[in-house]
């Protein structure tokens, strides 16, 4: 599957805003029928980062989160930043 469309958009708010400052962690609105492996492939591939952990949710909306804590080697406020979230 094409990483794009798998992750549809990325998630900001003031609460993604701290976790991406202070635990180097992503939040995006992903396809409902991916898993956590196929989500942490697409991030890989499409932002050329190491993904450590991932984590999903289904929204009130029915829209499926995924948390996404990158490796230590990688700053989530430099991904952010090329994403146009800071």
């Amino acid at each position: 599957m094409d990483p794009f469309s798998i992750l549809k958009r990325p998630v900001a708010s003031e609460k993604v805003v701290r976790m991406i400052e202070r635990e180097n962690k992503l939040v995006f609105v992903v396809d409902r029928r991916a898993n956590k492996k196929i989500i942490k492939a697409a991030v890989e591939e499409a932002l050329e980062v190491r993904v450590e952990r991932v984590w999903t949710s289904i929204t009130p909306r029915g829209e499926k989160k995924a948390v996404v804590k990158l490796a230590p080697e990688y700053r989530a406020r430099d991904v952010a930043s090329r994403l146009g979230i800071l």
